[in-house]
């Protein structure tokens, strides 16, 4: 109950009408009485007025622009501007031009969204299988009925249908449509309102008009002998699964899946698809490739296109020298919308409530309102049979006496005395004395009368018959079997989608890519440029170019399978493989790294690692004299995450990087121009990777630990000189025949 409250209370309350009152008071309203008076009407619009199709197939959307055009002439006349036609259709649809033009275009034969499109259209109305590719403005395209619209407005003034007011009570528009088919099941709907949805897929219009004959004659009628599964305007194929098809068209609800359809042209070793998923773009899949290939998931794609044109839809995978076309499809169907599901909600208005029903029970639905709508056509027929009845047989009761009737006419001096007269003269009624009065003086002859009058059995005979066919369940449903049959043979197109009855299993696992192992040589420079060169080409190949200023820091032997761990001064460790990157020559500067691992604006390669099989570690030399051993088992991921955070420690800057598979002697450097040579046994793995390590040197004043390499790549000629037993230790000055030649970086 409403309660007053002041203005000065804490907190305003909503008034009953929305507005605030004039005294400054406010009324409070409980919750439950503005669901009930304000959310409930809206819910209960957008799902009988807006969102779920009723039984003749058809959105509310759908029936008034479809009208519009029928009352247009549209049916048999030239094409028009769609802005026309969303005009005229504002006086049913007060929804705005936008939405009309939008859903002109979903009925659309340009469009590609229906198998049997209901607009003839001409211009730009875009594609269903394409999300980029936009239709024209209204002012620039065409459209009028396609001729299947003629099944839709069948006897539509012979009352077989209600007709109601518009939302402004100036003209009348129908409550549905008396198709003469299931439209309900041939066109696809989709419908999302308040608290529920509508999904219907589409079938096969021949198919769709067989099952409902043969269910008219057997209701015990098995739909998957004549009704297999759905059929969909992109075409595709349907993996077809009996026992969910069952289910789907027991409860309507379920999911069918469907694959692309594509050919594998040998001559360019490429794979052309031409068919798409219903529930799926041309845009999606790309993209989702696109992904995949940047992830490093389908190494055997070269290049990926849409060459979709007038022709139809195309896209074209190009393939790497020796791929299996078969097998890479198989993993694309798995990994990408190629092989997608369409999810089916058959619910649908009946009788302004929303029901969800199986395949069969939509068709008893249908047969029992179209036997409805022809009863009604039936009736209106037999009524307008007895009234031309009624007059010709008035006509007859003066057939032996024409005389005497224009006596009684030129005997009548008022002209409102004619028709009560030869009422009177002839004992017939007001309606037939009327048509009596008004026949043209030329056909007052025997030879007219007796033409006319002769029409009087047959006339009863055909009202006997309708009156037969009323009174008859079967003759009734032989109507609708004939009217199902004409359309069927006139409109009935082959299935689009083909059906694959022995299908793949869904669940196989996913196979790897496959990668061609063959040994590598890599070269990375100071700068963060990476060469990977074959064998073959390194014995051809000269001296390896750099760019100016630059300078080798690493050249390492490996295979073409093998993973790098990439250091950077962010202290961020960046995962690949050398497979992703290209064979390369001598003559080139490499791939980038930075750019190709997809690095910060600012961040710079530190060192670059070889973890083998990840059983060995690494060793971290920080400039304050300290040095970290980390097992390379916790830079092994067992996702594809190409990116570690806290790859080491960020106490002090980074001088060299090492990747061991076992322990060995190593020397270190101070900016001092001492040296140490210790074994690495005497260093504890650390559990960390951000760990800093333990203190290898002992650094004087103002001297920086600079690097270290191993002792059999140090050119070290008196080793016992530099080695310590314990560490940290200060080292021995070095000797200008033990000075390192190579320039410290990261090496291996």
């Amino acid at each position: 109950m409403a309660k007053k409250k002041s203005a000065g209370q804490a907190g305003k309350k909503i008034n009953t009408d929305g507005i605030m009152g004039l005294s400054g008071s406010t009324t409070e309203q409980p919750i439950s009485e503005t669901l009930e008076l304000n959310f409930m009407p809206y819910a209960m619009s957008v799902i009988v007025s807006r969102a779920i199709p009723e039984i003749d197939g058809f959105k509310p959307s759908h029936r008034k622009l479809l009208y519009t055009m029928y009352k247009m002439g549209l049916l048999s006349g030239a094409r028009t501007k769609s802005a026309n036609i969303v005009g005229q259709t504002m006086k049913l649809n007060p929804h705005g031009d936008a939405a009309i033009y939008e859903t002109m275009v979903r009925l659309s034969k340009g469009n590609e969204t229906l198998l049997h499109p209901f607009v003839d259209s001409k211009g730009n109305f875009g594609k269903v299988y394409s999300r980029d590719m936009a239709y024209a403005a209204s002012r620039y395209t065409e459209a009028r009925l396609d001729p299947i619209a003629a099944e839709l407005f069948k006897d539509i003034d012979s009352d077989t249908v209600d007709m109601v007011d518009n939302y402004d009570a100036t003209v009348k528009e129908p409550t549905l449509l008396p198709t003469t088919f299931p439209n309900v099941l041939v066109s696809s709907n989709l419908g999302i309102a308040v608290g529920m949805a509508s999904n219907i897929c589409s079938f096969n219009l021949r198919e769709v008009c067989e099952t409902t004959i043969a269910l008219m004659k057997n209701p015990e009628h098995d739909l998957l002998s004549t009704l297999p599964g759905p059929d969909f305007s992109t075409g595709a194929e349907l993996l077809y699964d009996e026992k969910t098809t069952r289910e789907i068209y027991q409860t309507g609800r379920g999911s069918f899946v469907l694959r692309a359809k594509w050919n594998y042209e040998k001559e360019g070793n490429r794979i052309e698809i031409t068919e798409i998923p219903y529930s799926t773009t041309c845009e999606a899949i790309m993209d989702k490739v696109a992904e995949l290939i940047k992830a490093g998931k389908l190494r055997e794609i070269a290049d990926m296109r849409d060459e979709t044109d007038l022709g139809g839809l195309k896209l074209t995978i190009d393939l790497k020298r020796g791929v299996d076309a078969g097998a890479l499809m198989a993993r694309l169907f798995r990994l990408t919308p190629l092989q997608d599901s369409f999810a089916c909600n058959f619910n649908i208005l009946i009788a302004g409530m929303p029901r969800v029903m199986g395949v069969g029970e939509i068709l008893q639905e249908w047969i029992a309102w179209r036997k409805g709508c022809v009863k009604r056509r039936i009736y209106f027929q037999v009524q307008k049979k007895q009234e031309r009845l009624h007059l010709l047989k008035g006509l007859e009761r003066i057939l032996l006496d024409i005389d005497k009737a224009i006596a009684i006419i030129r005997g009548t001096e008022l002209d409102a005395e004619v028709v009560p007269n030869l009422m009177i003269g002839f004992g017939i009624d007001e309606i037939q004395a009327n048509f009596v009065a008004e026949i043209k003086l030329r056909n007052i002859n025997k030879e007219y009368i007796l033409k006319q009058t002769n029409a009087i059995s047959q006339l009863e005979k055909e009202i006997a018959e309708l009156n037969a066919t009323l009174s008859s369940a079967k003759k009734l449903e032989n109507v609708l079997i004939s009217e199902l049959k004409a359309v069927a043979d006139k409109y009935g197109k082959p299935r689009r989608t083909e059906i694959v009855y022995a299908a793949p299993e869904q669940d196989a696992p996913e196979e790897a890519p496959q990668v061609p192992d063959y040994p590598v040589t890599v070269f990375v420079s100071r700068e963060g440029y990476l060469k990977k060169i074959t064998q073959q080409s390194l014995r051809m190949s000269g001296e390896q170019k750099f760019k100016e200023g630059d300078a080798l820091a690493l050249r390492a032997q490996a295979s073409n399978r093998a993973e790098i761990l990439v250091l950077t001064d962010k202290h961020q460790c960046y995962k690949s493989r050398l497979s992703d990157f290209d064979d390369g020559k001598a003559s080139a500067l490499g791939d980038y790294l930075p750019q190709k691992l997809g690095m910060e604006p600012d961040e710079r390669v530190q060192a670059v690692l070889l973890p083998g099989d990840y059983k060995g570690f690494a060793l971290f030399f920080y400039s304050n004299g300290k040095a970290a051993k980390v097992p390379l088992a916790a830079y092994e991921t067992k996702t594809n995450r190409r990116r570690l955070t806290g790859a080491f420690c960020d106490k002090a800057p980074l001088c060299t990087a090492l990747a061991l598979p076992e322990d060995t002697q190593l020397a270190v450097y101070t900016t001092d121009h001492r040296c140490l040579i210790f074994s690495t046994a005497q260093l504890a793995p650390k559990a960390t990777r951000s760990t800093q390590g333990v203190a290898v040197v002992s650094l004087k004043k103002k001297a920086e630990l600079a690097g270290a390499q191993l002792l059999d790549d140090s050119g070290i000629t008196n080793p016992a000189r530099y080695r310590v037993r314990s560490i940290p230790a200060a080292g021995a000055l070095l000797r200008a025949e033990d000075t390192p030649e190579k320039q410290l970086g990261f090496e291996v």
